[in-house]
This record gives structure tokens, C-alpha cells and sequence, in this order.
């Protein structure tokens, strides 16, 4: 016997400040960055994990917060024009910047941060790998709350099921089915799990010590996860690359895939015993 939950309607606007409204997702988007930035410094500033000094000064993880910010969001932007409805923007160029409808890519976002990532170690000469590896390191926590505002939005629900715990979305496009509620999913996978384990590493394992396995491990990490959930994922129709029974999720995550294995390997093969020297390289 099932169960078939019902998820109430819940306002996507999560405070207003007089003329001003602020969001669950842009909410979450604020607190994963603002956690992001305070476990970044606590990282930096911890010499147990380096074997002595960081390459890196906690203090300059305030100044890189911003470029990361600008990395997701223009990133996660034109991941989405791009990646999933490029016809629609192309004939709508007006649209690309209408951020407040929706759309934003995670592989965008993601391409994004790691190009702010790139340019700001460069511009300051620091070792590119270690301070990607010290990002993230704490990118689970975006993967974690950006999902669960998901969640609360009723939205990138699941397929139909019956599975015992089949929630019932809000959203008239849903069709007041039983689904899966895959956000959830995803928050438990690509959020919790994987930065457990990232954690693990970095903690039990001295992973900074080899610069880019803790990268390599967070974005192979959110490729499987992402492709084993997008078999509970409801995709849109006509809305990114479909090739068979492959989705666009499974699809863009592939290289994720290739990449994270490649950086592990090179990270393990190199052996460093420690962190990156060779200021501004990749």
C-alpha cells in the first residue's frame, strides 16, 4: 500500500523587504555562496591540511567570493540559453537577461565559476589547482541548498511513480500525478553525500596534498549522481540534447564524468606530497 503525499502551495517569494522580494532560490543561492565563503577561510587558514602553510590566504577568498558569484550566475545563465533552449533565445534575444522567469543551468555555472576561478588565481599568482581544489570542496553546499529550493518551489520535479513516498507537485504541469520527488534526490546525493565524502578526504586523507583530486572528485561526484538520478527526473520535452534514452542531464554530465576521472588520475599520478608550487598553473 502507498502513500501519495501532497505538497502545499508554497510561496515562492521568501521575504519581502519592502519593494524588495527575495526568493527560495535566490535565497538559497545567497546562503550556499555566504557558507561557501566562511567553510572556504576555515580550509585556507587550517595548517593541518596543508602540512604547514596554505598556498592560499583565507582572506582572499572575499575578494574571490564576488567573482565566483558573477561566474555562477552569468555561467549558469548562458548554460541554460545554450545548453537547453538555444532556438527560443536566439528568436528572444531580449529574454537572455530575464533571469526572474527561471533558467539557470548547474553545467553553466560550473563552467562559469571555474573560468572566475582560473582568472583570478592567474591575476594574483596563485596555484590555480589548490585554490579550485579549496573551491570545491565546498560546492556541495550550493548542490545541497540549491536543490532543496527546488523542492520548496515545486518544481524539476520527478516521473510518475508509485513509490511509497510519491509527492503530488502543485504545479498545474506537473498533472497532480504521484512523482518523484527527485529534488530530494539530488539534494541527498550531489549535496550531503558528496560532501561528506569530499570532506572525508580532506580530512582523513590529506587530499589538498594532491592538487586537483579534491576537484576531480566533486565533479565526478555530481556526473554519476546527476546521471543516476535523471532515470527519476522528469525532462522536458524538446528542451535540450535528446539522444535515445539518454537525457540532456546525462548527456552534459558525461564530461563531468571524463574530466573528474582524468583530474584524480593525473592528482594520484603526480603523487604530490605537497601543495601545488608552481604558482598560476593548471
Amino acid at each position: 500500500m502507498s502513500f501519495i503525499i501532497i505538497l502545499p502551495v508554497i510561496d515562492p517569494v521568501a521575504l519581502e523587504l519592502g519593494p524588495i522580494s527575495v526568493k527560495w532560490y535566490g535565497l538559497a543561492y545567497m546562503v550556499s555562496l555566504l557558507l561557501g565563503w566562511a567553510y572556504a577561510r576555515s580550509l585556507a587558514g587550517n595548517q593541518a591540511l596543508w602540512r604547514g602553510k596554505s598556498p592560499i590566504r583565507p582572506d582572499q577568498f572575499d575578494d574571490l567570493l564576488l567573482w565566483i558569484t558573477l561566474g555562477v550566475v552569468v555561467g549558469g545563465r548562458l548554460g541554460y540559453v545554450l545548453f537547453y533552449n538555444p532556438v527560443y533565445f536566439f528568436d528572444n534575444p531580449s529574454q537572455i537577461v530575464a533571469t526572474w522567469n527561471g533558467g539557470m543551468s548547474f553545467h553553466g555555472g560550473m563552467l562559469g565559476s571555474l573560468l572566475a576561478i582560473w582568472v583570478y588565481s592567474r591575476r594574483h599568482n596563485l596555484p590555480v589547482l589548490s585554490v579550485m581544489d579549496v573551491a570545491a570542496a565546498t560546492a556541495p553546499l550550493g548542490f545541497l541548498f540549491g536543490r532543496i529550493a527546488n523542492f520548496i518551489n515545486g518544481e524539476l520535479w520527478g516521473r510518475v511513480t508509485d513509490v511509497p513516498w510519491a509527492m503530488v507537485f502543485p504545479n498545474p504541469e506537473a498533472g497532480g500525478l504521484p512523482r518523484h520527488p527527485s529534488q530530494l534526490y539530488e539534494a541527498a546525493l550531489e549535496g550531503l553525500v558528496l560532501f561528506l565524502f569530499v570532506r572525508f578526504l580532506t580530512h582523513k586523507r590529506r587530499a589538498f596534498l594532491k592538487p586537483g583530486l579534491v576537484l576531480g572528485t566533486a565533479i565526478l561526484g555530481y556526473g554519476l549522481a546527476r546521471i543516476f538520478v535523471e532515470n527519476f527526473r522528469q525532462f522536458d520535452e524538446g528542451v535540450g540534447l535528446m539522444i535515445g534514452p539518454f537525457t540532456p542531464g546525462m548527456i552534459y554530465s558525461l564530461p563531468m564524468v571524463i574530466l573528474g576521472g582524468y583530474l584524480i588520475h593525473r592528482a594520484r599520478k603526480l603523487g604530490a606530497d605537497a601543495p601545488e608550487k608552481q604558482t598560476g598553473s593548471a
